[in-house]
């Protein structure tokens, strides 16, 4: 019998590619138990913050660092944080039956505080390849769950497995038609999904600010810009003539992704971790612009996608290539709708719920 569990710690960010499948998964937990008490414990500043009081989730915060790629008295500094961090998540551990960790560095003082309380946790690794929060944390976690097979050659293989990547239960329950109604979208038009993730990116702005009207007649365009970027792309839209201004959607950030996803015929997004989730879910055909940043790994999971036949990798936000790219897929159906059905062959339908039964039945 499943046992009864009360009090579940989530952790992770500070992207919404940590966040998102936490959500999901809490979002099962919750349906199977109103009454379960949900906390998530992420840094101060991270996007996590914002998120988890937009979708109702108790927050509370703990000092952490980034190791990776810094100078050594940064990442002094760092593992100094760490350590208060892990401090301070002692004390929010307590009753607490088990931790569901979706990696980052906000989650490496909880897994540690975890395993020195002896609270089980579940580390779940969004990427195709681990960073080093998961890499530092595996060793005290009781299971470890993956979105990829490819992910489990970096693995324990004793307690790995394989669950695809948890994504909210509306990207299974919309349709392009109620999508399209819900963003005020017309039914018929091409649209094109533009999103340089949870912060945006400079990159692929600047790129797509300087063929915007080439893309606007090809298609209506949402994009993502990040919140540090908004006020520039709405200047921009201010400028565009009258019937292109009316085609281009600009928002610092998409909570909504799944009926974006749905809406759109093209993607033209960064790979972080919840492409491997909501790419296949939605059947988005998609261009995928890898970021070069934290190790690179944005490149294994837009290369894991493009292998399958789920997508294309453009190595650079270059617009002259942007646009051959983008008008290429557009006017091709075909090729698109091939696209497509490679991605949904690789949705993991059940990933939230199987995720979900692996934090209950590990706890203590």
């Amino acid at each position: 019998m499943e046992r009864t569990v009360r009090r579940v710690v989530l952790a992770g960010g500070g992207t919404g590619g940590h966040f998102y499948p936490a959500l999901a998964v809490a979002e099962v937990l919750r349906s199977r138990d109103p009454g379960i008490e949900l906390t998530y414990i992420g840094t101060s500043k991270g996007a996590e913050v914002g998120l988890a009081a937009q979708h109702g989730l108790a927050y509370t915060s703990v000092a952490a660092g980034q190791v990776r790629g810094k100078s050594p008295l940064r990442i002094a500094s760092s593992l100094g944080r760490i350590a208060l961090g892990s401090f301070t998540a002692l004390s929010r551990l307590g009753g607490v039956d088990v931790v569901f960790a979706t990696g980052g560095y906000a989650s490496v003082p909880v897994i540690s505080a975890a395993w020195a309380r002896r609270v089980p946790s579940v580390v779940f690794l969004p990427d195709v390849e681990p960073g080093w929060a998961v890499r530092s944390t595996i060793g005290m976690a009781k299971r470890v769950a993956v979105s990829n097979d490819a992910a489990l050659s970096a693995l324990p293989r004793s307690k790995s497995l394989v669950t695809g990547y948890p994504v909210r239960s509306r990207f299974f329950d919309i349709d392009r038609t109620t999508a399209r109604r819900d963003l005020g979208l017309p039914a018929d038009d091409k649209i094109i999904l533009i999103s340089g993730a949870t912060l945006g990116s400079l990159a692929i702005n600047q790129a797509v600010f300087s063929v915007l009207e080439d893309l606007l007649r090809m298609a209506h365009v949402i994009h993502s810009t990040g919140a540090d970027h908004l006020a520039d792309a709405e200047a921009r839209g201010c400028d565009l003539p009258g019937p292109l201004a009316e085609r281009y959607h600009p928002h610092a950030f998409i909570d909504d992704m799944a009926a974006a996803m749905h809406a759109a015929d093209l993607g033209l997004m960064r790979s972080g971790a919840s492409v491997l989730g909501e790419v296949p879910a939605a059947g988005l055909p998609s261009v995928f612009v890898p970021g070069r940043f934290a190790g690179g790994h944005q490149r294994a999971n837009a290369e894991a996608l493009a292998r399958a036949g789920a997508g294309v990798v453009l190595d650079a936000p270059e617009p002259r290539r942007i646009l051959t790219l983008v008008g290429g897929l557009l006017a091709d159906d075909e090729k698109r709708a091939g696209i497509a059905a490679a991605a949904k062959a690789l949705a993991r339908p059940d990933a939230a719920q199987e995720l979900a039964d692996i934090v209950m039945e590990s706890a203590r």
